[in-house]
């Protein structure tokens, strides 16, 4: 569990990160800040363990993670307050928060007893719904259902390929690594090259 702890922290203060850039594009006082980066980096880790039934969830039983973000939302801060961040900043972070929440995701759930597709699941939600609060609270459309985003798709490829890994004998650290990779792989090349999926549309009559 060393290695879920080791990218629970890093999903936390990368999202509390990508809550807090959100947060100063909207231009929101040092406590709005502070709120969008803790709801964004708790969000989707609070609703896997109240789906799961974990108790008490993450932040409960280990109240620091709270510290974290606070203290990523902070860094944030002062940072871009002498050097403007890059247009794709947000995204750019919220790349690497997905990244290492989703594959947290599926080990807990894979410690919890979960089937590889209810543990794909509950990856996909760790690694997504705190990115999709934190849009709705600052009044966007979430990155998640943009057309122009391969969001989801990268979390699930990223995921599928660590169980797949595993089940091939590859141990949890190198399957954990390459499953990461994917996925912020997959969002910067979505980023950098808006790549998408087809989109469906209603035929004109």
């Amino acid at each position: 569990m060393i290695l879920v702890h080791l990218f629970t922290v890093i999903g936390v203060a990368v999202f509390a990160a990508s809550g807090a850039l959100a947060a100063v594009r909207r231009s929101l006082d040092p406590v709005g800040v502070l709120v969008l980066a803790i709801v964004t980096a708790t969000g989707g880790g609070t609703l896997r363990d109240v789906l799961m039934d974990r108790h008490p969830v993450f932040w409960i039983s280990a109240p620091w993670f709270i510290g974290v973000s606070a203290l990523a939302a902070l860094v944030t801060w002062l940072w871009v307050r002498k050097y403007p961040p890059p247009d794709k900043a947000l995204q750019y972070a919220d790349a690497l928060g997905l990244a290492f929440f989703s594959i947290a995701g599926a080990q807990i759930a894979e410690a919890g007893g979960l089937a590889p597709f209810a543990a794909t699941i509950m990856a996909a939600l760790t690694g997504c719904a705190g990115g999709l609060i934190r849009d709705v609270l600052v009044a966007e459309v979430p990155l998640v259902f943009r057309q122009s985003e391969l969001y989801v798709t990268a979390c699930l490829a990223g995921v599928v390929l660590y169980f797949c890994l595993k089940a091939l004998g590859l141990t949890a650290e190198i399957a954990s690594v390459l499953g990461m990779a994917t996925i912020a792989l997959i969002r910067l090349a979505s980023i950098r090259w808006s790549i998408t999926l087809p989109v469906l549309k209603m035929p004109e009559r």
